[in-house]
């Protein structure tokens, strides 16, 4: 892996200098120094400007760009500037431009308006490529490239010929012949055996449901296909530069169709893109989720935070703005569960264009602003936390997600349209985050060992490998929880028969015979005064020890907790909805059983992460309550340079970093 250059926390934002005035350059970059900026994206959606008409290239303004901001004392993250193709491209070569499912072209004047499967559209980016990286390879102001922008975030899917083609492509390369495809898709149902490759299309707009595995292959290929223009990208990058390469991944977004635990090996370092959901109040669980979720996609090492707000975005029903204090907080809850740099879209809020009420780090009004302020000291508080570079989050805890799951769990006619991937995830991790339980989120297939306690959240789509994997982690000694959905299908959407929770059975202990879903608001009492909503099975204990049953609904009496002890650990169903007490109060009894304790104790609303460094430790703790807190922590406090002893105090709405004393 090339190494990430650089000392300290990076800090900045994407430059666009391109919108503006070239007067307005030096006084850019006189505010980035004034604020602390070390690094900036460039060039991310430049292409129209690098290459106004085909193979003639324009650098002149490029050059002056990186010029200036190297001789400031600012490094550079340049952009291959594939993100969005020119409109010439698509005049020329109108094969390019994806369809969807429906017949309709999506046609340019937004953004990535091309089909990923066009050859024509890899040619013209890879000319591209190869043309920046050829004049900026060794430009002293360059310490990184960036592929692309956010792929997939608008065209993942694409249907069109060109697409079906392609598809049909990666078939054969995943089956070899029809006779295996037709197994895996269950062909035999509803008439669809295919006798010639040239029969199949993508999952088009069809009369009625389409083959389920059709569905989950062709986002499988979606996903493939947009990785793929990654990696020709930095297959070619490679042949020119020797800077790290990265590209900017949506975890934590509610993007779900692109599967990065695959994409993690083609980058030298893993960056996320994250903005909050305005609208809610507990928007900061969501954000440490996103970043526990991007760090166990960087298989637990230091990330990049490439893109985040310094107040309201521009694309959400009611954009709200953040209140005073919330950036550095944000910012710093990033750094806290792993990120060793923190940038922004983008450094000078547009005046014209689709994101001109996007925030940035200068805002319309200027410097002199709440926001640039907050930017200021934020700068500052980075510079202070410079050692904490390189360091791990500790985490006793893992949460298993597969982005396959996700996709296969929300295909059509199933049980119930309650049942989503991420509501299960959202409360287990919310109950841990309310414990004081840092948790990485990390793939199935991750190894398992150094955790002490495993949550599967509806794990519907499961291999076996993975299954015999979970099995020996709980024979060796560790505790697992898995929910309702699990187990029941494999790789390639097929139940997996004998009763429910299918791959699964063994290690739970328990058999159901058939699931009874609820009616939409009603809901069901247990034995332990818990109560429960969406879901309920038939279960039968087939060596496990019943926790709970119900008291009512269509199940009374048949059990909806259960425990099952393997070798020298044990495997716990839940088979319900758990509302958010019950949830909180199953997590605290799986994190005693683990011997899982939080870094320090601290109030609900308290965020306490710890990060280490071979026997150094760095203790974040950030408020999020309207009340000051006391807490029985030891060192010195890098943001104020004040030693704590024995207590640290945390303001309402502050956030502390401690060098802990060594035990």
């Amino acid at each position: 892996m090339r190494r990430w250059q650089g000392d300290g926390i990076h800090f900045g934002g994407d430059y666009n200098p391109e919108q503006w005035p070239e007067e307005t350059w030096s006084e850019d970059v006189e505010l980035m120094r004034r604020a602390g900026v070390n690094l900036v994206s460039v060039g991310i959606f430049s292409w129209a400007l690098l290459e106004p008409s085909p193979g003639r290239f324009e650098f002149g303004w490029l050059d002056r760009v990186l010029d200036l901001l190297h001789d400031g004392g600012i490094q550079v993250d340049l952009a291959t500037a594939t993100a969005s193709p020119p409109p010439w491209l698509a005049r020329a070569h109108p094969e390019t431009l994806p369809r969807r499912a429906d017949g309709a072209v999506l046609w340019p004047g937004g953004r990535q308006a091309y089909c990923p499967s066009s050859p024509v559209f890899r040619e013209r980016s890879l000319e591209l490529v190869r043309a920046v990286a050829g004049r900026y390879a060794e430009h002293p102001a360059v310490v990184m490239w960036h592929v692309s922008n956010e792929l997939g975030c608008h065209n993942v899917h694409c249907y069109c010929d060109v697409s079906a083609e392609a598809f049909r492509g990666w078939l054969r390369e995943r089956y070899g012949d029809l006779d295996r495809l037709n197994d895996a898709w269950g062909t035999a149902f509803w008439s669809q055996r295919y006798g010639d490759w040239a029969e199949i299309n993508p999952p088009r707009t069809a009369p009625t449901f389409a083959n389920p595995t059709q569905q989950l292959d062709f986002l499988r290929f979606s996903s493939d296909e947009q990785r793929a223009q990654l990696r020709a990208e930095r297959a070619l990058l490679k042949t020119l530069v020797q800077q790290p390469i990265t590209t900017n991944f949506m975890i934590g977004m509610n993007v779900k169709h692109m599967d990065y635990h695959s994409w993690a090996p083609d980058v030298d370092l893993v960056s996320n893109d994250h903005y909050l959901t305005a609208a809610d109040p507990l928007a900061h669980l969501g954000l440490a989720l996103a970043a526990d979720h991007t760090r166990g996609v960087a298989g637990g090492d230091p990330w990049l935070l490439m893109e985040h707000s310094t107040s309201a975005v521009n694309w959400q029903p009611r954009n709200v703005a953040k209140l005073p204090g919330q950036l550095r907080r944000n910012s710093l809850a990033h750094v806290a569960r792993g990120a060793d740099g923190v940038l922004f879209f983008q450094w000078r809020a547009s005046r014209a264009g689709a994101e001109k009420f996007h925030s940035a780090l200068v805002p319309h009004a200027g410097p002199d602003t709440k926001v640039f302020r907050e930017v200021c000291q934020l700068g500052a508080d980075l510079r202070a936390l410079a050692e904490v570079r390189g360091s791990r989050v500790d985490a006793d805890v893992a949460i298993l997600f597969d982005w396959e799951a996700w996709w296969a769990v929300e295909l059509d006619s199933h049980p119930s349209v309650d049942v989503t991937y991420t509501d299960r995830l959202n409360a287990l991790y919310g109950a841990l985050w309310r414990a004081g339980v840092t948790a990485d989120i990390v793939h199935p297939s991750a190894d398992l060992s150094r955790y002490r306690l495993v949550l599967a959240p509806t794990l519907y789509l499961v291999r076996d490998a993975d299954v015999e994997a979970l099995h020996r982690y709980v024979e060796a000694g560790g505790t697992v929880a898995v929910t309702y959905f699990s187990g029941v299908v494999d790789e390639n959407d097929h139940i997996r028969l004998g009763g429910y929770p299918g791959a699964f059975r063994d290690l739970l202990g328990v058999r159901t015979e058939e699931f009874f879903p609820l009616r939409a608001g009603e809901q069901v009492r247990l034995d332990d005064g818990s109560t429960a909503d969406v879901w309920t099975e038939w279960v039968h204990p087939d060596g496990a020890e019943v926790l709970s049953s119900y008291t009512d609904g269509p199940l009374p009496g048949v059990p909806a907790l259960t425990r099952h002890r393997v070798g020298d650990g044990a495997a716990w169903y839940v088979a319900t909805r758990l509302d958010e007490p019950a949830t909180d109060r199953l997590v605290a009894r799986l994190l005693d059983e683990a011997g899982v304790r939080p870094a320090v104790p601290a109030p609900t609303g308290v965020e306490v992460v710890r990060r280490r460094d071979g026997e150094r430790t760095w203790l974040f703790v950030l408020n999020h309550t309207g009340a000051q807190v006391r807490l029985p922590v030891a060192g010195v406090e890098l943001l104020t340079g004040e030693r704590c002893a024995g207590e640290l105090a945390v303001p309402a709405g502050e956030v502390a970093v401690v060098r802990e004393d060594r035990a």
